[in-house]
C-alpha cells in the first residue's frame, strides 16, 4: 500500500509539472535559436544581434521585469587585436525576499565557419550548445511568473561564453544586485540530447549542502537519469568546474549547481543542429531543473 501510494504521489508530481512547462513553447525557441537565420550567434556579430532581438521579445512576451528598463547590458572584451562588444540580457521575477537566486546560460556560440565550401553547411547552428540552455531559461522564467518563488529570480542570458566566460565575467563585476545577495546559481548548458538519458548536475563536491534538492529531482523518477559528477581536482579536464558561466560564482563563493550532459560527437561541430535534438530527453531535463530550483527556493538561506 506504502509503495501504491508513493507512485501516485509521484506521478501526481510530474503530472503537475507538465502542465507548468509549454513543451511546445520549448520545443519552439529551441528551434527557433538554432536556426540558420543566427548564423551560430557568435558575439559581436549580426547573428547575434538578431538573436538578441529574439530573445527580448520573448522577455517581453513572458513579463520578465528589467532592471533600469532596459534587459541589454554591453560589455567589451579583446579578442587577438579586436575589441568586440558583448552583450548580456537579463531581468529578474520579484520574489518574497531581496535574496537572489540567479539562473543562467550562454546564448552565443561559434558563428560561421570560414572557408567553408559553399555547397558545404558551415554555420555552427549550437542546438544543445547551447540553445537548449536558453530554451529551458525561458521555460523556467515562464514558469516563475506564474508562480510567485520565495526569492528574486534573475534570469540571465550570457553573451561571450565560448570567447572565455566573458559575459559572466562582466556581469559579476557589475551586478544588478549585490553579490551578497546571491545565494545560489543554476547554470544550464547542453542539456538537450544524451543516448543514455544522463543529465549530470556539477557542484555537489563542492557545495555538499545542495544535495539535498538535488535528491528531490533524483526521486521524481522519470526516464531521465540525474547524476553527480565532473567536479573533482582529480578528474582533470573532466572537470567541470571551470568550464561554463557558474565558474564566476563559484569563485566568489556564491554556491553553484551546473546541469548539462557529457559531450557527444556533434560538441563544436556544424552538426550541432536541432535535427539532433531529442524532445522527450530535452523536455524531461528541464523538469528536472526546474525540481531542483523549486527545492532550493524553498530551502537556500
Amino acid at each position: 500500500m506504502k509503495i501504491l501510494i508513493y507512485s501516485l504521489l509521484l506521478l501526481s508530481t510530474i503530472s503537475i509539472h507538465a502542465q507548468s512547462i509549454d513543451s511546445t513553447q520549448l520545443i519552439k525557441d529551441i528551434q527557433t535559436l538554432s536556426s540558420d537565420k543566427y548564423e551560430g550567434r557568435m558575439a559581436g556579430t549580426r547573428g547575434s544581434r538578431q538573436a538578441q532581438f529574439y530573445l527580448i521579445g520573448r522577455f517581453k512576451q513572458i513579463g520578465l521585469s528589467p532592471f533600469h528598463n532596459t534587459y541589454e547590458y554591453p560589455f567589451y572584451f579583446k579578442q587577438g587585436e579586436k575589441q568586440i562588444m558583448g552583450t548580456n540580457l537579463f531581468g529578474f521575477i520579484k520574489g518574497k525576499s531581496e535574496s537572489a537566486i540567479v539562473v543562467t546560460a550562454h546564448y552565443d556560440h561559434l558563428g560561421v565557419k570560414s572557408g567553408s565550401p559553399a555547397d558545404k553547411d558551415s554555420i555552427y547552428n549550437g542546438a544543445d550548445d547551447n540553445a537548449s540552455g536558453v530554451g529551458g531559461l525561458l521555460a523556467l522564467m515562464a514558469y516563475y511568473k506564474k508562480h510567485q518563488p520565495e526569492h528574486t529570480m534573475i534570469f540571465v542570458a550570457f553573451d561571450g561564453e565560448e570567447e572565455g566566460l566573458q559575459g559572466a565575467k562582466a556581469f559579476v563585476k557589475q551586478p544588478p544586485v549585490p553579490v551578497t545577495q546571491m545565494v545560489l546559481n543554476i547554470n544550464m548548458d547542453m542539456i538537450g540530447r544524451n543516448d543514455k538519458n544522463e543529465l549530470y548536475v556539477c557542484g555537489l563536491t563542492q557545495f555538499p549542502e545542495l544535495k539535498k534538492y538535488v535528491d528531490d529531482a533524483v526521486n521524481t523518477g522519470g526516464q531521465v537519469k540525474v547524476l553527480s559528477g565532473h567536479d573533482k581536482k582529480e578528474e582533470g579536464s573532466n572537470n567541470w568546474i571551470n568550464q561554463s558561466d557558474h565558474y564566476e560564482f563559484y569563485k566568489l563563493k556564491i554556491p553553484m549547481l551546473y546541469f548539462g550532459v557529457e559531450d557527444h560527437p556533434d560538441y563544436h561541430q556544424v552538426s550541432d543542429e536541432f535535427k539532433g535534438i531529442q524532445p522527450s530527453f530535452y523536455y524531461q531535463a528541464v523538469l528536472k531543473v526546474l525540481t531542483v530550483l523549486q527545492s532550493a527556493d524553498k530551502g537556500v538561506k
